[in-house]
């Protein structure tokens, strides 16, 4: 590539157009850049021109990347990133004293878990701040791989393109009772017993649900949830009042069974305990200091106590 094609990929164009690539469209990137449209549309035009090829695909509703333009949409987005490292890196040469950790997550940890991990952390290193993003599980390996993550943590689906795990924790499925439940003091649960008692169970899109129904299914089982919510705690706050067994990983459970609010009795049905917990970053990526050091923490952290 000659030498004005490497310049171009550090100038004002570049910025527009990996704005535009962000948003889909000319109108909303005008308005975050606080730039006029027509001014961003001539920097894309004389970035295509000046690399030979189109970026886009121009529809009426928006602009999608073509395959040259993904390739210069991730060259841009790491190019951000390498430079917020340089600037955390130099802020780090006198100590964790600033900084912010950017982490996108499921639902499943950020009652708990991560809101103690974090408050862990500032005891140690007052000036680093935390954005925490709770996403649906599929939408934290996006938020990692665009960049607008720096760490995500999620239960695993698939092998996720340009993803690093960089922790994996075993979590089985559990169903969770009130101490005084007739199954608190079993040893475990079959699917088979569980379903005749009220649940209260995630909806059918979540990870939880569609390893339970795909259970079910195989043993020709009906599930009918007196309470159904996509937001963990409820769930677990209606079971500890003894009106339900609710059906969750370890983790979303583990302060409350850790203070006797709850008892977590394993399903002995095949299946349920295949399910891990992933740590994930971008692949490829070095992370700035504050998010490492974090890193660390959530790999001591993660695995059960229990």
């Amino acid at each position: 590539m000659p030498e004005s094609r490497h310049l171009l990929l550090q100038d004002t164009a570049l910025r527009y157009f990996h704005e535009v690539a962000q948003c889909g469209s000319l109108t909303e990137a005008s308005a975050r850049l606080h730039v006029a449209a027509s001014a961003i549309s001539r920097q894309i035009a004389a970035l295509e021109a000046r690399l030979g090829t189109p970026l886009f695909e121009r529809h009426p509703r928006g602009m999608v990347l073509n395959a040259a333009g993904e390739i210069l949409a991730d060259h841009a987005r790491r190019a951000g990133l390498d430079a917020e490292r340089a600037l955390d890196e130099i802020q780090a040469l006198q100590g964790l004293r600033s900084g912010k950790v950017r982490i996108a997550s499921s639902d499943a940890f950020a009652s708990e878990f991560l809101p103690r991990l974090c408050a862990a952390f500032q005891r140690e290193h007052a000036g680093i701040v935390f954005e925490v993003n709770v996403l649906p599980t599929p939408e934290v390996s996006d938020a990692v791989r665009t960049g607008t993550a720096d760490i995500g943590l999620c239960f695993s689906r698939v092998p996720e393109p340009g993803i690093a795990v960089a922790c994996r924790v075993a979590a089985p499925v559990l169903a969770l009772v009130a101490p005084g439940h007739e199954l608190a003091q079993e040893r475990s649960v079959a699917l088979a017993r569980l379903v005749r008692y009220p649940l209260a169970l995630t909806p059918p899109s979540t990870a939880v649900r569609q390893l339970l129904d795909a259970a079910c299914s195989r043993q020709g089982l009906m599930l009918a949830p007196a309470l159904e919510s996509n937001h963990g705690k409820t769930l677990l706050n209606f079971a500890a009042q003894g009106a339900a067994v609710a059906v969750a990983s370890e983790i979303a459970a583990r302060d409350m069974v850790a203070t006797g609010a709850l008892v977590a009795v394993p399903l002995s049905d095949r299946g349920m305990d295949l399910r891990d917990i992933e740590v994930q970053t971008l692949a490829g990526r070095t992370l700035p200091h504050a998010a490492q050091s974090f890193l660390k923490l959530l790999q001591l952290r993660l695995p059960a106590a229990w």
